[in-house]
């Protein structure tokens, strides 16, 4: 860039103009109004004497008037010299202050904002002052911040996905390894076992491609009049058999006249299955598991209880989190991915609706809520 395009040096010449304008615009304004002031007060004052000397004595003092005033004109000159190279100094000075305190500022922001965008996400800027540049600073640092954490997220789904994907593999490959070389007898105990790792893994990837479609707003969402209890209704029939080999009950409760809400039946169905197998999974022999709706003013809320572990108060901001577990050897033991709590949140927010957790702590159990709007509302696409 050339120098005099930089930002510095347009303040400093834009000052330095208005000062060099001000001056000029100060002296010949000085000037006529000092020539004008003398030839209306001279007269007057010589012309009175004059009438008592006479014509010879007048002339004599207009000889005397003329370098009273080019005197005066010269005093005034160069009064406004001295007062204009004052203001000019001044106006340097100040200009390199001002264009020090706003081009340092934005020039560290520059250089902050290029490491940024080079993914060097630690990068912060420090501005100590108290203006507009200490706010956008702010903002700068708000940005670096949040693309710190979108990341570290990507990282972690990295480090998640590969650890999901090598567990299932790495079972596959030593099986079908022992049995190549004899160490492994066939045996349909065996041949299960690879078959369950490889449905394991076949339902991980098809989670993985639900998640990305829903999460970049993929995934049709159509809403429409939906009558709530029947879907409920349909899921608890698909999951009973589960809960009663597994000696869990599993109960439904609806008020009547319930009214239709407005949401897409096949994604309350999703919804519903992804918590309602965690609840099952989660909770021991001769527990319970709970589903419940009520209505409010504008929405229908479903709660979905469960008398399990519980969770603690630490991991329940991170529960809808991709790949979040609360326990990992246990959650991976069961065959969950870690991604349906995930793929259930965005797909309650894809209908206006919203979804969270509670629970009084490990042992306790706990209860997932989610809600589903009666009229169609607008709808905010959620950051993952």
């Amino acid at each position: 860039m050339r120098w005099y395009r930089q930002l510095r040096y347009k303040l400093f010449f834009s000052h330095l103009i208005i000062v060099v304008i001000a001056d000029i615009v100060l002296l010949a304004t000085a000037n006529f109004l000092a020539s004008m002031g003398l030839v209306n007060v001279a007269p007057l004052t010589l012309g009175a004497a004059a009438a008592e000397t006479g014509p010879l004595q007048q002339a004599a003092l207009n000889v005397v008037a003329t370098p009273l005033q080019l005197q005066f004109q010269t005093v005034l000159q160069q009064a406004l010299f001295v007062s204009g190279f004052a203001a000019l100094v001044a106006a340097v000075i100040v200009s390199l202050f001002v264009s020090r305190r706003i081009v340092e500022p934005l020039l560290t922001l520059s250089t902050v904002s290029r490491r940024l965008a080079a993914g060097f996400y630690r990068e912060r800027t420090r501005i100590s002052s108290d203006d507009e540049l200490a706010h956008l600073s702010a903002s700068v640092n708000q940005l670096a911040d949040a693309l710190e954490q979108t990341e570290r997220r990507r990282l972690n789904l990295l480090s998640d996905v590969t650890h999901e994907l090598r567990t299932p593999l790495a079972t596959i490959g030593g099986y079908m390894e022992g049995l190549l070389d004899g160490v492994i007898k066939p045996s349909p105990q065996t041949f299960s076992l690879i078959l369950h790792e490889s449905s394991r893994l076949q339902r991980l990837i098809e989670d993985l491609e639900l998640l990305s479609r829903v999460e970049a707003g993929q995934l049709p969402v159509v809403s429409r009049s939906t009558e709530l209890e029947k879907v409920l209704e349909e899921v608890v029939a698909q999951f009973e058999p589960l809960f009663v080999a597994s000696q869990v009950g599993l109960h439904l409760y609806v008020p009547p006249n319930l009214p239709h809400v407005w949401a897409d039946p096949d994604r309350i169905n999703q919804v519903v299955i992804n918590i309602l197998s965690n609840a099952w999974r989660y909770t021991p022999t001769g527990g319970s598991v709970t589903l419940r709706a009520t209505q409010s003013d504008q929405y229908v809320q479903i709660a979905i209880q469960d008398s399990g572990v519980g969770i603690a108060p630490e991991h329940l901001p991170h529960i809808f989190e991709r790949f979040y577990r609360v326990d990992k050897s246990r959650a991976r033991q069961s065959g969950g991915s870690g991604i349906g709590l995930a793929i259930a949140r965005h797909l309650v927010y894809a209908q206006g609706g919203e979804i969270w957790a509670t629970s009084e702590g490990q042992g306790q159990g706990s209860t997932f809520f989610f809600t589903l709007p009666l009229a169609p509302v607008m709808v905010e696409t959620v950051t993952p």
